[in-house]
């Protein structure tokens, strides 16, 4: 999902910070890419520091598939859950948003904030799901 949607990013001028463990990092090829068309990137490992600095969080799970190595898959699943206090005492007007479902990555005590957009977020995909279709199939 991150992969593919940053190349939206390319057409705006913004700030994309990439959080993720060493091992997960945004490939090379993309943030050039990006870099390329005038976008400035960040990578860290700080999910803390980013928060601090962003206006949106895009958070998706750590993808088991992604892994060779299942003990690896172990040791890094766990390495970024977002929790309400975290966003409360952070930034309480982050708009968080999350492709789902999800692992343990969001706390459901998340669920109820103001900036919690992800429920919406998968509601108005299925409008544009609809909405694309009839278009391609000439329905619209």
């Amino acid at each position: 999902t991150v992969h593919a949607g940053v190349e939206l990013y390319k057409h705006y001028d913004c700030k994309l910070i990439f959080v993720a463990p060493d091992a997960l990092r945004m490939p090379a090829e993309i943030t050039a890419r990006l870099r390329e068309r005038g976008v400035e990137v960040e990578e860290t490992t700080d999910l803390e520091a980013a928060m601090a600095e962003s206006s949106v969080l895009y958070m998706t799970r750590i993808q088991k598939e992604r892994f060779d190595d299942p003990a690896e898959y172990e040791r890094l699943k766990g390495s970024y859950v977002l929790t309400r206090e975290m966003v409360e005492r952070i930034n309480p007007d982050l708009t968080i948003m999350h492709p789902l479902p999800r692992v343990d990555e969001i706390a459901t005590d998340v669920d109820d904030l103001p900036g919690a957009a992800y429920f919406r977020q998968a509601r108005n995909g299925v409008y544009t799901r609809m909405a694309l279709l009839a278009l391609v199939l000439g329905q619209a």
